[in-house]
């Protein structure tokens, strides 16, 4: 998924920093209401076409699926009372539990999961997420436009008894069951709403812990309720969860001091004056960012020595210190820490003396390929424009990128535009972009989330970047039953992706935070939906 506050850390100086600030506001707040951030926009509450992270939070405290995550990344049952697992891996039954109902008031069936991921997989409903569903029978050739959604292979039993046919087994299975787009749909909402499905939230019905009010669509402000339809209402003792948007470490904190935030993401300068502090704690995030290359748009781009010379003009260290502490320089496109391979970390199968040659800072080198490449192509110079999130952080990475660039390949001027997440979003998927300044983060825990976006079809290869021998790894890693051999498939896919520069890494993330310490039991997890507030109290 796209955006998270710590990719786009602000460096504005927060002056003043006290925790006794907001201590007589606290006395007489409402225990019941809990005041929380997003660091952008809601793009859509349609559980089909989410694909930032703001969006995907909500939808995931307003959503229940088959599983839902727990602490450390466990898939907890939520709607599966039952879950029955074929010898092979093939064939999954769930028994659903029966007192689940949507906010309209009608029971969650068996058939609402039919209907959800057969919308989800239909071209039709151009799902950014659809391809998480390769691997269930004939998903892919849905998803080609090649076979009906109704051939996917899941189907209701019964009204309570759902089975799903897999084409291979597929480890991480149970993790993306607790992902909000493998989530059920109320259809009879999608038909009422139409086109509006999801544009609001009173265009939407939910059958999770809460319920979304007063998002209009735009707006910065909005609530979570406590659904009184929710099967598990008794664990839930929040009673509202006010939302608003902040994008500057400085006014979060201000906001967190005078008591109108209980949580606040903090500048490099917040997280240094506060890393004592009660309530300061640092998240790990699951996350990389990197610079697209738009090649279908921009054919200079093409040009392996053009990519290789952008790679190489980057001073990865440089660029992560000037976005704080917490950011740390990428060699790699998936993070370090998230995944263990024989009780060693995975990137150490991808870094080589290749890959390491390929993401160090060696300006002279790129200066060389560069001009090379200009020679090619027949061009003394090159132009290119860099979009980045309207945010503090995204000012400062671009600034830095754009100093990098331009003084470390002569014959390259770089301007950099600021938008907003929506319209950053909507330019990388209708590929009016050149350079993108772009994040993801894992939907869960496995090297996969990140490496099946540059391959040729995927909705989220905003670049258009192909490569062959990619695609044929990637394809080796979903079809081999070998869980060793599947990992190094991956690696030696993403040695691929790094050499040829399908895309650029840059950075990787971690969050400082300062929470209110009355503030009790939060989920937090690294990969997927990261916050549920099911469980969360203020003592």
């Amino acid at each position: 998924m796209r955006f998270r506050k710590a990719m786009m850390a602000c460096l504005t100086a927060v002056a003043a920093l006290s925790l006794t600030a907001c201590s007589s506001n606290q006395q007489s707040r409402d225990k019941h209401q809990l005041n929380w951030m997003e660091a952008g926009e809601i793009t859509t509450m349609d559980p089909s076409k989410a694909s930032d992270y703001a969006s995907l939070d909500q939808l995931n405290n307003t959503y229940s699926g088959l599983y839902r995550l727990g602490k450390n990344a466990h898939p907890d049952k939520e709607l599966a009372v039952k879950t029955v697992k074929s010898k092979n891996g093939k064939t999954w039954t769930f028994t659903l539990r029966k007192n689940s109902k949507w906010s309209n008031g009608q029971p969650v069936t068996a058939q609402d999961f039919v209907y959800s991921w057969r919308r989800t997989v239909n071209p039709a409903t151009s799902a950014q997420y659809s391809y998480l569903f390769s691997g269930i029978k004939n998903a892919d050739a849905i998803t080609a436009g090649k076979m009906p959604a109704t051939s996917l292979g899941i189907k209701a039993l019964s009204k309570y008894k759902l089975q799903v046919q897999l084409e291979k087994k597929i480890p991480y299975f149970k993790l993306l069951l607790a992902f909000p787009v493998f989530a059920p749909q109320n259809k009879a909402a999608v038909q009422k709403y139409g086109s509006k499905y999801g544009t609001a939230s009173k265009y939407q019905v939910y059958n999770g812990p809460f319920v979304q009010k007063g998002w209009t669509g735009s707006n910065m402000i909005w609530n979570l309720d406590k659904n009184k339809h929710y099967w598990d209402k008794k664990a839930v003792r929040l009673h509202r969860i006010h939302f608003s948007v902040s994008k500057t470490a400085s006014t979060d904190y201000n906001l967190y001091q005078t008591g109108k935030l209980d949580g606040a993401s903090l500048s490099k300068q917040g997280s240094q004056q506060l890393k004592d502090n009660p309530g300061f704690t640092v998240r790990p995030i699951a996350s990389t960012q990197f610079l697209v290359l738009n090649q279908a748009k921009v054919p200079a781009l093409r040009n392996a020595k053009i990519r290789q010379a952008l790679s190489l003009a980057v001073n990865r260290k440089q660029l992560a210190n000037v976005l704080g502490t917490a950011m740390t320089p990428a060699y790699t496109m998936t993070p370090e820490k998230m995944t263990k391979v024989d009780g060693k970390d995975y990137t150490d199968l991808v870094k080589n003396k290749q890959t390491l040659a390929a993401t160090a800072y060696n300006p002279k080198k790129a200066a060389k390929l560069f001009k090379e490449g200009l020679a090619e192509l027949g061009y003394s110079r090159l132009k290119l424009n860099l979009i980045t999130f309207d945010t503090d952080g995204g000012k400062d990475a671009g600034e830095s990128l754009q100093s990098q660039l331009d003084s470390n390949l002569p014959g390259l001027s770089v301007s950099v535009q600021q938008i907003p997440l929506k319209s950053a979003l909507n330019r990388g998927e209708t590929g009016n972009f050149e350079l993108l300044l772009d994040d993801w983060i894992a939907d869960f825990a496995d090297p996969i989330s990140f490496l099946d976006l540059p391959t040729t079809n995927n909705s989220n290869n905003y670049g258009h970047w192909t490569n062959v021998r990619y695609n044929q790894l990637i394809t080796a890693s979903k079809n081999t039953n070998s869980d060793n051999k599947r990992f190094q498939y991956l690696a030696k896919a993403e040695q691929v992706l790094l050499q040829d520069e399908g895309m650029i890494p840059l950075f990787h993330s971690s969050a400082a935070w300062i929470v209110r310490p009355s503030v009790k039991d939060i989920v937090y997890n690294s990969a997927g939906a990261a916050y549920d507030f099911k469980y969360t109290y203020i003592k």
